[in-house]
């Protein structure tokens, strides 16, 4: 699990802090805390710091997802691990967490490798163990349907080990093996799709630019 800074708690403000009350937030603390005000005191000028990379963060819409992003999977990972019991129950809930939440998401602007990890985080061998025992195929069969969903908007360097593992806790259930597989498929086809679409567009860039200058001459 990685580290994720509290940049609100860093401005001192709630998470709900809209984009007023955040700068609001960083001109009161850099009038007490910038080097300006207080040059001799080292202390003061590492808390500066720190608030600076909070407010360039939360203050610029595209960096805050990202890091709302980082902070949803490192809070709900460590959550996961403080868990004393693996049971399918358990993981139909947090798979419906996860898919319920990156149905909020911007896929073009989505931490993807963060996705991933939180996935795996999910469903290591030592979890796929214990949870065969229960022989509750409905309720895993339902939480790897979620987790697939979840899944979808990633390219396949990042779905080929989740693959993997959805098919180790399928197990023998054939029904749900032919639905992992027929959706690594699908993303395979969409991500080469997707390739060469845009070598097309480089392409027909390319002819275009050519056939103006061509016309100019």
């Amino acid at each position: 699990m990685f580290t994720i800074k509290n940049y609100f708690a860093i401005l001192e403000l709630e998470p709900s802090a809209t984009a007023a009350e955040i700068r609001k937030a960083y001109r009161r603390l850099a009038h007490l805390y910038h080097p300006d005000k207080k040059p001799n005191d080292p202390y003061a000028n590492a808390r500066f710091t720190e608030i600076k990379e909070a407010y360039e963060v939360l203050s610029d819409p595209s960096k805050k997802e990202y890091y709302l992003q980082q902070r949803w999977y490192n809070q709900s990972i460590g959550k996961k691990r403080t868990q004393d019991t693996v049971t399918p129950v358990n993981l139909l809930k947090q798979s419906l967490e996860l898919e319920k939440y990156v149905s909020t998401l911007d896929v073009f602007r989505m931490d993807k490798g963060g996705l991933q990890e939180y996935i795996l985080e999910l469903i290591p061998d030592t979890a796929i163990e214990q949870l065969h025992p229960f022989q509750e195929q409905n309720t895993i069969r339902e939480a790897i349907q979620k987790i697939l969903k979840a899944s979808r908007a990633l390219p396949p360097a990042y779905t080929t080990p989740v693959y993997d593992q959805l098919e180790k806790l399928a197990g023998t259930d054939t029904a749900t093996l032919e639905l992992i597989r027929e959706q690594r498929q699908k993303t395979n086809r969409r991500y080469r799709r997707e390739k060469y679409s845009i070598l097309l567009i480089l392409i027909t860039t390319l002819l275009l630019c050519g056939l103006i200058w061509l016309a100019g001459r």
